[in-house]
C-alpha cells in the first residue's frame, strides 16, 4: 500500500552573509507496508519520523528538497497526487496540537478534515474517545492537551482512508483512552486500512503494530517484525535497535552512551559507529547498504 524508495530530504539554509548550503536531514530513507498492516516508526527525536510523514502528505516547507520516490496504492505520489490524496485516501493525525484552527469548533475542524464526514460519525468517535458531547461545540483554547490530541486522533476515526499516518498519536492521554485508541487504530488494520503509526512509545507500537522501523540520523537502521522486540534483544539485527530495547525500563534501563550526529556531520561511514561498542575500522569507510537478515532489513556490516 505504501513504498518510500530511497528518500532524501535536503533544506536550504544561508550560512553566514548570502553563502548557501543543502543540509540533508533524511538521506536513503526506504520504509514499506502491506494493506492490513501496521508498521511502527522508531527513534530518538530529530532521526526523521515526522519528515516521512510530511514528505509522504506533500505539506513539507517550500525550502526543501526531495529524492526518490514514493508510491502509495500502486500510484506514484507527485506533488498533484499528494493534493488529491490527501484527506480523503491518506488521513493524518498530526503531532502538534497547533494544526488545530484556533477560530474553528472542533467539531467542525474533524469534519471538514475528513473531506465531509458526517457528524453522527464524528459523534461517534469523540464518544469512543470519551470526548464529551458538548466538546464538538468549543474552540481549541477551550480543551486541555490530551482532549485536543483525542480531537486529532478522531479525525483518522472518521476518514475512510485507505492509508492513516498518526504522527504521536498518544502523549498527553490517560491510559484508558490511550488503550481505546491503539485498539481502534487495530481494528482499522484489521478491516484493510494500512496504518503508519509514529511514536517514542515502543511499548504502545509493541501491542498492535506487526512491523517496527527503527530510524537513525535521518535513514532506516532496520525494519522487523514486532516479534522481534522480545528478551534481551538478541533476535534484533542493528546495535542501535538492540541498544534501544536495552534502554527501557522495563529491560536493562541501560543509557546509550553519546548522541545522535548532526546533519552537517558528514559522516563517512555508519551514522552510528561513533557509539557502537562494536565498531571497526571498516564501519568508519563506506555507509552501509541495506541487507535481507532473518526476515528483516538492516544497514550494518556486522549484523548476522
Amino acid at each position: 500500500m505504501l513504498e518510500v524508495n530511497h528518500l532524501s530530504i535536503s533544506f536550504l539554509q544561508y550560512e553566514k552573509g548570502l553563502k548557501q548550503q543543502q543540509l540533508k536531514v533524511i538521506k536513503d530513507l526506504s520504509v514499506s507496508v502491506h494493506s492490513g498492516e501496521i508498521l511502527a516508526v522508531v527513534g530518538s527525536s530529530g532521526s526523521g519520523k515526522s519528515l516521512l510523514a510530511h514528505a509522504i502528505l506533500g505539506i513539507l516547507p517550500t525550502n526543501a528538497t526531495t529524492e526518490g520516490t514514493i508510491y502509495f496504492d500502486g500510484v506514484k505520489l507527485t506533488p498533484e497526487k499528494k493534493e488529491e490524496f490527501r484527506g480523503k485516501e491518506i488521513s493524518f493525525v498530526p503531532q502538534s496540537v497547533n494544526f488545530l484552527d484556533p477560530l474553528m469548533r472542533v467539531g467542525t475542524q474533524v469534519r471538514n478534515a475528513a473531506r465531509g464526514a458526517s457528524t453522527s460519525a464524528q459523534r461517534k468517535a469523540f464518544e469512543r474517545l470519551r470526548l464529551a458531547k458538548d466538546v464538538e461545540q468549543k474552540f481549541p483554547f477551550q480543551l486541555s492537551g490530551g482532549m485536543a490530541r483525542r480531537v486529532l486522533a478522531s479525525t483518522a476515526m472518521v476518514s475512510g482512508a485507505k492509508l492513516i499516518i498518526a504522527d504521536e498519536p498518544t502523549p498527553g492521554m490517560d491510559p484508558t483512552v490511550i488503550k481505546e485508541a491503539l485498539k481502534y487504530f487495530r481494528e482499522l488494520a484489521d478491516s484493510g486500512c494500512t496504518v503508519l503509526m509514529i511514536t517514542h512509545d515502543i511499548g504502545a507500537a509493541l501491542e498492535i503494530a506487526d512491523k517496527i522501523a527503527v530510524f537513525y540520523a535521518g535513514t532506516t537502521v532496520e525494519s522487523a517484525m514486532v516479534n522481534d522486540f522480545s528478551g534481551d534483544g538478541r533476535l534484533l539485527r542493528h546495535p542501535y535497535s538492540k541498544a534501544l530495547w536495552r534502554a527501557l525500563p522495563q529491560n536493562d534501563f541501560l543509557p546509550i552512551p553519546g548522541s545522535q550526529p548532526l546533519p552537517y556531520a558528514n559522516l563517512p561511514g555508519c551514522l552510528f559507529e561513533p557509539r557502537c561498542a562494536f565498531a571497526t575500522t571498516e564501519c568508519r569507510q563506506d555507509e552501509p547498504k541495506p541487507r535481507e537478515i532473518r526476515n528483516g532489513i538492516v544497514r550494518c556490516i556486522h549484523a548476522t
